[in-house]
């Protein structure tokens, strides 16, 4: 750290400890040449993770978001709550993979059809009738017959 008070690059630290909630950790230090005191503080910087809408247009990462799209595909339909948790891990496992800390919602959408047609072709149906905005029956007859 450089000293506030005469911009010396050293200092040592006299006392440490974490905040009331945990976020930070703040630091009493000393600078090595004009031994005057003072305080840092330490915080983890969190960029959000941050999906890619059809549009062009960048929203933070809801996981909540992704298990009610998923809930009202399965709706009334044997697929445990486990599994949908399994399928909002993965997407965001994907999520946190990618280096660039965000992700084109198609190819989350992609991965989350691929892994509920291996579940259930109706909740699939579903999913995906809202995900690929079918617009009229032949649309959603052409996806039943790949089925």
């Amino acid at each position: 750290m450089t000293c506030p008070f005469c911009g010396h690059r050293e200092d040592r630290v006299i006392d440490s400890r974490e905040s009331k909630e945990g976020e930070s950790i703040r630091r009493r230090r000393q600078c090595l040449a004009c031994e005057r005191r003072f305080t840092t503080y330490e915080r983890c910087d969190e960029v959000p993770y941050m999906v890619i809408k059809k549009d062009g247009r960048r929203e933070s990462f809801d996981r909540q978001k992704v298990l009610n799209g998923l809930l009202r595909a399965c709706e009334k339909r044997p697929v445990s709550m486990g599994k949908l948790a399994e399928l909002v891990d993965e997407a965001e496992s994907a999520l946190l993979d990618s280096p660039d800390r965000e992700l084109p919602t198609t190819q989350i959408g992609e991965l989350l059809m691929t892994r509920l047609k291996q579940l259930d072709k109706i909740a699939y149906v579903r999913f995906a009738s809202v995900y690929r905005d079918f617009q009229d029956v032949g649309e959603f007859l052409t996806e039943l017959k790949t089925l």
